[in-house]
């Protein structure tokens, strides 16, 4: 039973910021990664950051470290992506991921998770 919800997207103009949730439940344990991904029209999905959640490593993708941040809730059981200085081409659906991990490191690689979210759709535009 488990399931992951985002929410959070919508439309923004170049330059300015948004704030990504995914609301996870049904997790007996909260050893696990969570991740952010994305994925574009054409494009394979990629990962953005993700987060151990029961200790709050941090892991992201080198291509967006400084301009996003992933953080969490820990007794909420919900994960946060805030992005900044938006740009066109971070137009795309946004999926949050998870899975259980004993090892308190996250991939960022779409094979390593099982659950997934419905994606929400992020769209940057003048």
């Amino acid at each position: 039973q488990v399931q992951l919800v985002e929410s959070g997207g919508g439309y923004v103009q170049p330059g300015g910021s948004l704030t990504l949730s995914c609301a996870a439940s049904g997790f007996t344990d909260k050893r696990r990664c969570v991740a952010w991904f994305r994925q574009a029209p054409g494009k394979e999905r990629e990962g953005v950051a993700a987060i151990y959640h029961f200790y709050g490593n941090r892991f992201y993708a080198a291509s967006e470290k400084g301009r996003v941040t992933i953080s969490h809730e820990y007794a909420a059981n919900t994960v946060s992506l805030e992005m900044s200085d938006l740009r066109v081409d971070d137009t795309a659906t946004y999926f949050c991921a998870a899975v259980i991990s004993y090892a308190n490191e996250c991939a960022l690689t779409q094979s390593s998770y099982k659950f997934w979210g419905q994606g929400t759709q992020v769209t940057v535009s003048v």
